[in-house]
């Protein structure tokens, strides 16, 4: 093994073996979890818990959010590629324009399937 990659040995041994040793040493030194019952219902601003914290959500709301983050990705490239316009060219202007009807089918597509809907 040649003599250069050493040291990255060496800084990937002690990257896996400080937070091991860590939890081990933390594990015997810590207090003893004995009011577990306690810690274990949510915390309502010093008022005692009506129901269950934990409610079900509509499987909607998990496509509406990654609807969200798909056009978050969209705007994120839309902002670089308007600062350089002029430098683009043409060629900026036609990848562009196929990113976004790529995304635009996805939508219409999405939209068909009824994913879109609230009711």
């Amino acid at each position: 093994m040649p003599s250069r990659y050493i040291p990255i040995l060496i800084y990937a041994i002690l990257a896996a073996a400080f937070p091991a040793v860590t939890l081990i040493i933390f594990k015997f030194i810590r207090p003893d979890s004995t009011s577990a019952g306690a810690k274990l219902k949510p915390y309502e601003c010093g008022i005692p818990p009506e129901s269950d914290a934990r409610g079900r959500y509509s499987v909607r709301f998990y496509i509406v959010a990654i609807l969200f983050v798909i056009f978050d990705v969209e705007t994120i490239f839309l902002f670089p590629w308007a600062v350089q316009f002029n430098a683009l060219g043409l060629y900026g202007l036609v990848t562009m324009f196929v990113f976004l009807g790529i995304l635009i089918i996805g939508y219409i597509w999405l939209y068909k399937k009824g994913a879109l809907e609230w009711v």
